[in-house]
């Protein structure tokens, strides 16, 4: 009975001697940080530090609201978006050819009338752009979008209509939708 007890004494200690050691030399994370970062990592911060996808009060981080709806600004914003794109891609000018006088044409925008939703067909939207050229001539270019919500208006066309207040064709409208006629 003496032997064993002198054997489970010395398991013992050496069991208790493994567990003291590993925790006097055990980490979370023993060789460097989990998430190194060029400041002093904390893998849980405060809440008086940055979190982790910081947000406007009161927004969420995946709304689940409803998409915007197409107005009159909505369409305009979709319009200036479109012509600035194009503009930086030709030194500030948006290049468009005269179909007519088969012309090329670098003009600035000036202004998106918003007066009106002009919609031409399901899903298919308008709007009149005034443009300048450098010599001053004035152009009215109707800019047609296309989408089912404001986030998804793409460009789809663009047509002269107007050159110096003189129209190529005209517009009226039938049933809430806009359609084209030629200038008689």
């Amino acid at each position: 009975m003496k032997r064993f007890q002198q054997w489970y004494v010395s398991l013992l200690m050496i069991v208790g001697i493994s567990i003291y050691g590993g925790m006097l030399f055990a980490q979370e994370h023993p060789t460097g940080q989990e998430h190194p970062t060029k400041k002093k990592a904390q893998e849980h911060p405060t809440k008086k530090e940055a979190q982790e996808h910081p947000a406007k009060k009161g927004a969420q981080e995946h709304p689940a609201g409803e998409a915007r709806k197409i107005t009159e600004e909505t369409l305009a914003q979709a319009i200036e978006a479109y012509v600035d794109k194009a503009a930086k891609e030709h030194d500030g000018y948006f290049v468009f050819t005269d179909p007519e006088e088969k012309k090329e044409l670098k003009l600035k925008l000036v202004k998106v009338h918003k007066e009106r939703l002009a919609k031409i067909e399901e899903d298919v939207y308008f709007a009149c752009a005034d443009f300048k050229t450098p010599e001053g001539q004035v152009y009215d270019l109707d800019i047609f979008m296309k989408g089912k919500t404001a986030d998804e208006l793409t460009f789809t066309e663009v047509m002269l209509h107007k050159k110096n207040g003189v129209p190529r064709y005209t517009w009226y409208q039938a049933d809430g939708v806009w359609k084209r006629k030629p200038v008689e």
